[in-house]
């Protein structure tokens, strides 16, 4: 089964976060998508991003125990990968050789351990490929083909 791991901003999105005018949509967008995803592929969540959505839950206005909650309830729902220190020297290793955030290279690196070959986001280089994950920005109004075979 496919393995596809989340970026924060698309969980933020399944999880309500509304800041910009467009958010509506984005939001009912990524909930379609997680419907559509379940069942047809193994889900995961880099830790890292858990620990960024807990912050932009509490920053959109959540209570720390309810942030805590919705991450732990995604946490169970998708499953969670790991970083170690050899990831964070492999994170590293991606940044200066790609000019990747550092955080970014931290998750795509957790995904690659995790044996994913999709990670969703919205503000990563779509089409991005390391050791095995491709980068995929699923807000776009034209799936990728990878994306659309996956959810078909």
């Amino acid at each position: 089964m496919t393995r596809v791991a989340f970026d924060t901003n698309i969980l933020a999105y399944v999880a309500g976060v509304d800041r910009h005018p467009d958010d509506a949509a984005k939001i009912d967008a990524s909930r379609t998508l997680l419907k559509q995803l379940r069942g047809r592929a193994s889900l995961l969540v880099p830790v890292q991003v858990i620990g960024e959505l807990f912050v932009v839950l509490t920053k959109a206005g959540a209570s720390r125990a309810d942030a805590r909650a919705t991450v732990l309830r995604m946490t169970e729902a998708f499953g969670s990968a790991d970083s170690s220190a050899p990831a964070l020297f492999s994170a590293l290793d991606l940044v200066a050789a790609h000019q990747l955030q550092f955080w970014d290279a931290l998750i795509l690196n957790a995904a690659a351990q995790a044996g994913c070959t999709l990670l969703l986001s919205e503000d990563m280089s779509s089409g991005f490929t390391w050791r095995g994950v491709t980068v995929l920005n699923p807000l776009t109004p034209v799936p990728d083909d990878r994306l659309a075979r996956l959810i078909a």
